[in-house]
């Protein structure tokens, strides 16, 4: 509701301030894991009328956002629309080291060249969400600005700001220490590299999906260290099913923000029902009383799950694309799945979850043999629930019993999940 001089009565005012306080239990609720220190503090904050200076980082390890990237830009657009100072930085120095945050082996390493190009299209894909331009515009900014400007004495100034133990602590280092894997030195760096954003760029709060959080922590504690400044820190949940493993970002099978209307439909239609209200919390910018309704809806079994999840993709293709092109990839959707137009007798073919693709297309005889399995795959000839799969490493995860792999118009096979 915008301000209108003419209309300052008592009650029209109460009213802005009562949308206003939403608004702030929304930022602080709405998908949020944990804050740091706490939540009183950042309510604090954003209760007084200091506006804060944040930035969520992203690094161009791919050419496209996804799906849960959205997660933290729709965060960011909810302090942007409560006139803050928002930053969306591009990790192209971050980027080359590679975060080794929850990997069991070293992250290839890429070029300044590779994560540029990564990065190209990204304005233009966040820019579905938050406003780059008018009033409050938010900014784009890139890490090597100043990491490439690093000396070696500086950073072991920086360094002496933190323990080796506090780097092996963590438990994918510790896992790769008992499977005798390699830990390599620049690993331990990229936390160092993460923080010194934060200095750099003087923020007051960082975002973050909950599996950074000993990143921004390290930026927490960088910042008291060197600037005397308590940084705030907001770390957001995450996308996945009830075994923990990510919805909309599995191997291969990865929703991009550029992808088609009816692809990115599709496979929101593929997400375990499980993930429904999530994705409503997470994906969506409806009110969270509608989400609890849906909740509610869902619990009482009342109404099917598919049409609630229905609901859920076409909020979300409305959000990065139109109205119309949402209704139409629905009604693509609804035409393909929903009227069976589809062949009547389809196989069934039972597979184990984390399965690779490659070998559930050579067993079933869906392909011929596995190096052509492996090239109808890189071809994208292969769909999953009608989203193109292209990563011959791709594994059976998410996936809900009934799922139907389709190579081109004749192949068909539909799974039942162990």
């Amino acid at each position: 509701m915008q301000y209108n001089p003419n209309r300052q009565s008592p009650s029209f005012v109460l009213q802005l301030k009562e949308e206003f306080m939403d608004k702030i239990e929304e930022i602080l609720t709405r998908g949020v894991e944990k804050i740091y220190p706490s939540k009183k503090a950042l309510e604090k904050v954003l209760r007084s009328d200091k506006k804060l200076r944040l930035y969520q980082g992203f690094d161009p390890s791919m050419p496209n956002l996804h799906l849960g990237n959205l997660v933290g830009i729709l965060k960011l657009k909810e302090f942007q629309d409560l006139g803050h100072e928002v930053i969306f930085l591009i990790g192209d120095f971050t980027g080359m080291i590679g975060d080794p945050t929850e990997k069991s082996a070293v992250r290839p390493r890429l070029t300044r060249k590779q994560v540029l190009d990564n990065s190209k299209t990204w304005k233009r894909q966040v820019g579905k969400i938050l406003n780059f331009s008018g009033p409050n515009a938010a900014k784009m900014m890139f890490n090597s600005h100043w990491s490439d400007k690093i000396t070696f004495k500086d950073l072991i100034e920086i360094s002496a700001n933190f323990t080796v133990q506090q780097m092996i602590e963590r438990d994918f280092f510790q896992t790769r220490l008992r499977e005798g894997k390699p830990i390599f030195l620049h690993e331990f760096l990229y936390p160092l590299a993460q923080a010194i954003d934060s200095v750099k760029m003087a923020v007051d709060l960082e975002i973050g999906g909950n599996d950074q959080t000993f990143n921004m922590l390290c930026g927490r504690t960088l910042m008291k260290a060197t600037k005397g400044k308590e940084k705030l820190i907001l770390t957001t949940k995450l996308l996945v099913d009830s075994k923990g493993q990510k919805v909309g970002k599995t191997t291969g099978n990865a929703l991009f923000l550029n992808a088609a209307p009816a692809d990115m439909y599709g496979g929101i239609m593929s997400f375990p029902d499980e993930v429904i209200v999530l994705g409503f919390e997470l994906l969506t910018d409806i009110p969270l009383s509608k989400v609890r309704k849906i909740s509610e809806t869902l619990k009482k079994g009342t109404t099917n799950p598919m049409k609630i999840k229905k609901e859920l993709a076409l909020e979300i293709v409305k959000m990065l694309y139109s109205k119309k092109e949402a209704e139409e990839a629905q009604t693509k959707f609804e035409k393909i799945f929903q009227k069976k137009e589809l062949p009547a007798e389809i196989s069934t073919y039972e597979v184990k979850r984390g399965q690779l693709l490659v070998d559930i297309l050579t067993e079933s005889e869906l392909a011929n043999s596995r190096s052509e399995a492996k090239r109808l795959i890189q071809q994208g000839s292969v769909r999953i629930s009608d989203l193109p799969v292209t990563n011959r490493e791709f594994k059976v995860g998410a996936q809900n019993d009934g799922t139907v792999i389709r190579i081109g118009k004749r192949r068909f096979l539909k799974l039942r999940i162990s």
